[in-house]
């Protein structure tokens, strides 16, 4: 009987030999296994992990909330737990009693662990709920856009995300792909939860053998790969609204578009023509329009228009797409043009949005609500959009627009952070680092010592997914794992579960029973797969009783020859099938955006120019647009100390990719070590030199560890490779205020004389004092 672990890149089988040492071996069922994983391992064991809690030295010698300037200059004094909870239990007391719960933020945002009940977001919010409530944050920087933006004219993200077309579908019917931003292999080594079945690959391949044709409309060419030809449309980044546009111009002025589902299906398409032709602005907008915005001929959007009307057609864009200035209008033209076409709601035709950003998109396997601790009800009202971190930082008490209300930012005072690393995901780096040092009291629970744990007050060690007991469940993938745990928890490291009873414990017996609810983690295990066993049972997927199921160790929810066709109810019939936006179809125009009156976002699709763009006059300065992509070697941040993300890197620093006339035009050598920089910060990369990306791009992969030359003043040279010290820490439009790390120019110069060292994965500086003993 195999054991296996779980986590974002797949399952892994478990071995133990003769002394119990441990092994992982990629699961044999899995068709394109990732290699990230197998790097947990060792990984987990690195000094950098977190194995004793800490404090801040400055917080133990002129007591709590002291000195809050210091974070990441302090060196950290290693205490023992019950020191360490009572200094947590009673920072928390003393903001609830003082300020409120609405002065806590709940931070929570990365994918901390396949494992269901161990996921550190539902830990840390339920721990808070328990305590009366926090500040949370809504939507995701992957998708800030597009979450508030998508329910509103078609569906919302997670209701289409389960929808897509399957691979099979796509395969005998689709015989046009096209793809804004390409279907990136690498991005799909991963999903929400786990993969179980790396299908991305292979469902690519078998739709070149049907004879579909790919057309790849994305400044990379290499992030679609079919194993055969793919047309590749260097497009100017940021600009793929316009080609969009230019495209819904040519259908609508030849005659080409479905007026017949446009009437059934659509609302508002009456009212975006006159934009579309011209009408309302004086600026049709045509091919040759579109040309000088995008750099693609106008002859070549005029071709690619009419070949998507006389074919099955898919059209799909990447996530990317919506991270940018004015993002949500990606999405809207996207859908536009389907629906202009026609095919939505048909086999392989239609949209997508996000094939290739997880795993997930295309499977066709059992769908029902897995493993699911409750996190409780939150009693404070008081929210952020996720990517807006800083600006409540700084401005607490200001004002900010979302979705059509006006809202405030709260005034924090204690941040406490569990699962992911807010100095990977955040932009502007410098910007929050100036920010992170406002509020009095910040606490992490963290396995390793990433710049966010150094940056806090008291860190707590939390264990790894090997070192804990877990469920591994994701609604888009083929398998449940029993997650058994795998080797001992490193130092004096704890569950997440665990820390946070402790101090509910401290802080009262109703907190502590509203936590905890009586029950030790093994029995949580046990209730939630019995609960999602019930659910299983309804929609039809039969599952053993827990104890098989731990037995076996891995529970296969396939179901043989089923299919998906993306919204196939809501064409066959738009009224019994309704969608849930407002008018119940698909929304072209949107009553209730435009009566936002909203300036950067209208009611209908249109082309805005962004804030920083190739086509600006920025470009006399930084003539060069950065994507920050996805790395092949990690998720985010996760697990940049391997020595399999560390084996990618340009002496210690993380790649970038120049094309080779921009690095020739700047003396610039394959591997040279390069300074990329702007107007917000600075940092090292090492340069890879590339034909597969459009001339006045770079592509610098997000994941690299901050690392800043200097702690004390936030804008010295980050040493590491991470393009967040470059991006703008603005939001998409008033609608979203979304994450727009795509809108970014920079310049690229060859570094000369020696280079800093990369201190990333070093400990920090320990000492020992003597302190006041901490009361019980």
């Amino acid at each position: 009987m195999h054991a296996y672990t779980a986590a974002h890149w797949g399952i892994y089988e478990v071995e133990h030999d003769a002394d119990q040492r441990i092994a992982l071996k990629p699961f044999a069922r899995d068709p394109a296994p990732s290699p990230i994983g197998l790097a947990m391992l060792d990984a987990c064991r690195a000094p950098i992990r977190v194995r004793r809690p800490s404090v801040r030295k400055s917080w133990l010698e002129q007591g709590p909330r002291a000195a809050p300037e210091r974070r990441g200059l302090d060196p950290f004094v290693e205490v023992s737990w019950d020191t360490a909870l009572t200094l947590v239990a009673d920072a928390l007391r003393h903001v609830i009693g003082g300020a409120g719960n609405e002065a806590i933020f709940g931070g929570s945002y990365g994918w901390s662990s396949a494992g269901r009940f161990h996921h550190a977001q539902s830990q840390i919010h339920r721990f808070l709920n328990a305590l009366g409530g926090y500040v949370r944050h809504v939507d995701t920087y992957s998708l800030g856009a597009g979450r508030v933006l998508m329910p509103q004219i078609i569906a919302g993200m997670d209701q289409l995300m389960t929808q897509h077309h399957s691979w099979d579908v796509l395969a005998a019917h689709t015989r046009l792909f096209l793809s804004f931003g390409g279907v990136p292999a690498k991005n799909a080594q991963i999903s929400q939860g786990l993969v179980g079945e790396h299908n991305v690959p292979r469902g690519l391949r078998a739709m070149r053998a049907a004879g579909c044709r790919f057309v790849n409309v994305s400044p990379v060419r290499q992030d679609i790969d079919t194993g055969g030809p793919v047309e590749w449309i260097p497009i100017r980044p940021g600009t793929d609204v316009a080609m969009m546009l230019a495209m819904a111009y040519v259908m609508h002025d030849e005659g080409l578009h479905d007026a017949a589902f446009l009437s059934s299906h659509c609302v508002g398409f009456d009212r975006f023509i006159p934009y579309l032709m011209g009408h309302s602005d004086g600026q049709p907008k045509t091919p040759q329009w579109a040309e000088a915005i995008t750099e693609v001929p106008a002859d070549t959007i005029t071709a690619l228009a009419r070949d998507l009307t006389r074919t099955r057609s898919m059209i799909t864009g990447a996530w990317s797409l919506q991270r940018s200035h004015h993002g949500e209008q990606t999405f809207w033209s996207l859908v536009t043009l389907a629906a202009m076409i026609g095919q939505i709601g048909l086999p392989g035709g239609g949209f997508g949005i996000g094939y290739g950003a997880t795993n997930g998109m295309g499977n066709a396997y059992a769908r029902f609500g897995g493993p699911t601790l409750p996190q409780g009800t939150n009693r404070v009202a008081a929210f952020i959009p996720v990517s807006r971190i800083a600006d409540m930082l700084e401005h607490p008490g200001s004002s900010f627009d979302y979705d059509g209300q006006r809202h405030r930012y709260p005034n924090i005072e204690l941040i406490y952070w569990a699962g992911g690393n807010p100095f990977h995901h955040h932009q502007d780096l410098n910007r929050l680092l100036r920010a992170w040092r406002r509020p009095p009291a910040v606490i992490v629970n963290e396995q390793f010592w990433t710049a966010t744990a150094r940056l806090a007050d008291i860190v707590l060690p939390a264990t790894t997914a090997l070192e804990r007991d877990d469920i591994g469940y994701s609604s888009h993938e083929r398998y449940m794992v029993a997650m058994k745990q795998a080797m001992a928890p490193l130092g004096q490291a704890r569950n997440d579960y665990d820390i946070f009873a402790e101090l509910a414990q401290r802080i009262g017996a109703d907190q502590h029973r509203s936590f905890t609810e009586g029950l030790t983690s093994s029995q949580w295990l046990r209730r939630l797969y019995e609960e999602s066993r019930q659910r299983a049972a309804a929609a039809g997927v039969a599952v053993p009783g827990f104890d098989a199921f731990w037995e076996q160790g891995l529970i296969d929810l396939a179901v043989p020859g089923r299919s998906l066709v993306m919204l196939e109810a809501f064409r066959a019939d738009p009224v019994k099938h309704a969608l849930r936006t407002p008018s119940g179809r698909i929304e072209i125009f949107s009553e209730r955006i435009a009566a936002h009156g909203y300036d950067d976002c209208a009611g209908h699709a249109r082309w805005y120019e962004p804030i920083e763009w190739l086509g600006g006059a920025q470009t006399q300065r930084y003539p060069l647009h950065m994507l920050s992509d996805q790395p092949f070697t990690k998720l985010h941040s996760q697990l940049d100390h391997s020595e399999y993300s560390r084996a990618n890197k340009i002496r210690g620093r993380e790649p970038i990719v120049i094309n080779r006339g921009d690095a020739a035009r700047r003396g610039i050598a394959d591997g040279d070590l390069v300074e990329v920089f702007n107007d917000r910060g600075r940092c090292l990369a090492g340069a890879r030199l590339s034909d597969d990306i459009r001339p006045g791009v770079v592509k610098l992969s997000t994941g690299a560890w901050f690392d800043p030359a200097s702690w004390s003043e936030p804008g010295t040279l980050e040493k590491h490779g991470n393009p967040n010290v470059l991006t703008l820490d603005v939001g998409a439009s008033k609608l979203s205020q979304g994450c727009i790390a795509q809108t970014c120019l920079v310049d690229v110069r060859r570094w000369e004389g020696e280079a800093p060292p990369v201190m990333a994965f070093e400990p920090p500086v320990f000492v020992e004092i003597d302190f006041p003993a901490v009361p019980a």
